[in-house]
């Protein structure tokens, strides 16, 4: 018999009793380690001879860390939580589970910490289960063509280096030209196109991260995104398992049929990281000190990116890895990794940021090789002639430069490019909408910018933005009707501009 103590219910009773008459006497062997130093993110732990990598330990005084490299008499571990007594001698148990994060629609519109925290303050999100970290990419056979366009609201992206819904498409560029923003524009555009993003803040300053959030916030993009944060001053192994925490999110809502876009902000800064933690467990450095596995280490984190086909969901995830340059250094050994992982690269100049265009993008050396197989046929067949016109401008550009004169239909093509490059230009937070896309290469095509100065772009783009918002005209109207419509708008005869 149980003692009837004050404050025991009935309900609790029955379970004690449940759980003793279950419980069996027996020897029960379980192992335990202590730890042996501790600094820098990193502890060095003696004992546990069955720990495996990625094993999560439970520390003594309360602290989380993951098993990241064995050696023969101890094991080196990552710091995931480190309270402030954590010291030498602790002692360190195997939880026999491996690393996973909560997910659930509750989530959305959270800003967490790689293992599921809430940073915002508020309460933690409702979770309907958990999903790994550490999993293996979807196999070959439950993959699908990337089929549907991702816009990203910048008239030189989705025009010239366009998007499917699956891609992996990298940005790279040297520091302040931009990267994050062509990130911030694409999640605000996504507002009522049906894809939750996850938004990947690794090592930033917190008055980055704060300005990152708020400005999502402002622009009403926070109700469909999550923010998965480890900033700077967070542990080095926060930092390191935050792209993989965004991915199992992502994961969870494209097995549930759901498109998904994720930001990897920054994969630089993720790397150093790693190589940061390789160094101090005493791994062999490889090219630049960076450890010999760090290619596998993002090319399995971007695997993971795909469209599914129906049999599997139908869901996808596109992923906007950024990386940065050092002087405009493509060739650097973390950008090419991440280059030959991708579907394209987006790579922004820093002569063309001085210069004014912005988005600093040069087209000369971006690439999407799969998205044009998801663009629309009606912009697919206008940017196809526009990007012919821009690649030529480009070449005869060059000749200028040496004072040569030039016959008149080469005057007329360096005119018509430059009014083109005119037209490329964008303000950041202010992404366009498909239908405009569409609207303005009708126009270009059809000569009716011919007779513009560059001074009267801006003015006659908005008079296309305010018509494109009235039209009952779609993506699949004929170009004599679009033709038409915009002859209206512009006050131009369209038999004169065509």
């Amino acid at each position: 018999m149980l003692p009837n103590k004050p404050g025991l219910t009935n309900g609790l009773l029955a379970k004690q009793a449940a759980w003793l008459a279950d419980y069996q006497l027996g020897l029960r062997v379980s192992e335990q380690g202590s730890v042996v130093s501790i600094g820098d993110g990193i502890s060095w732990i003696k004992g546990l001879p069955s720990a495996a990598i990625e094993d999560i330990l439970i520390f003594a005084d309360g602290s989380r860390g993951m098993v990241f490299d064995l050696n023969r008499d101890r094991i080196g571990a990552i710091l995931l939580y480190e309270t402030n007594t954590l010291t030498a001698g602790t002692t360190v148990h195997l939880s026999r589970h491996s690393l996973s994060i909560p997910v659930g629609d509750d989530g959305i519109g959270r800003i967490i910490d790689p293992l599921g925290a809430p940073l915002d303050g508020l309460a933690p999100p409702v979770q309907t289960g958990r999903e790994d970290m550490e999993k293996a990419s979807p196999a070959i056979i439950a993959r699908d063509f990337v089929q549907k366009p991702l816009y990203t609201g910048i008239k030189i992206i989705d025009t010239l280096i366009p998007m499917g819904k699956g891609q992996r498409q990298l940005i790279v560029g040297d520091e302040g030209l931009g990267r994050s923003s062509i990130a911030i524009d694409t999640v605000i555009n996504q507002q009522g196109q049906n894809v939750l993003c996850i938004y990947v803040l690794i090592g930033q300053k917190r008055s980055a991260v704060v300005s990152t959030i708020e400005t999502l916030r402002k622009h009403g993009a926070l109700a469909y995104t999550v923010c998965v944060v480890a900033e700077a001053s967070a542990l080095p192994g926060l930092q390191y398992i935050a792209p993989f925490a965004g991915c199992a999110l992502a994961e969870y809502w494209m097995a549930q049929g759901r498109d998904t876009l994720i930001i990897y902000d920054d994969l630089s800064t993720h790397a150093r990281t790693y190589r940061e933690l390789s160094l101090l467990l005493r791994r062999p450095p490889g090219r630049e000190a960076y450890p010999g596995d760090i290619f596998f280490v993002h090319s399995r984190l971007l695997e993971r990116s795909t469209c599914l086909n129906a049999a599997h969901g139908g869901g996808s995830m596109t992923a906007l890895p950024i990386v940065e340059t050092k002087q405009g250094e493509i060739a650097a050994y973390i950008p090419t990794n991440l280059i030959s992982i991708t579907d394209g690269q987006i790579y922004l100049d820093n002569d063309l940021f001085v210069s004014g265009f912005r988005p600093a993008i040069d087209i000369t050396k971006s690439v999407s090789r799969i998205g044009g197989k998801a663009q629309h046929p009606s912009i697919r067949h206008q940017a196809g002639q526009m990007k012919l016109d821009y690649l030529q401008f480009l070449e005869l550009e060059a000749f200028t430069r040496f004072g040569q004169r030039l016959e008149a239909s080469m005057e007329a093509r360096i005119k018509r490019g430059r009014l083109l490059r005119e037209i490329l230009k964008q303000d950041r937070l202010r992404p366009l909408s498909s239908l405009f896309q569409l609207a303005w290469l009708t126009a270009f095509n059809a000569d009716f910018f011919n007779q513009a100065d560059l001074n009267q772009i801006p003015a006659l783009l908005s008079r296309i933005e305010q018509g494109v918002h009235t039209t009952e005209l779609t993506l699949d109207s004929a170009d004599n009707e679009w033709q038409l419509a915009l002859g209206e708008w512009l006050a131009i005869d369209t038999e004169q501009g065509a």
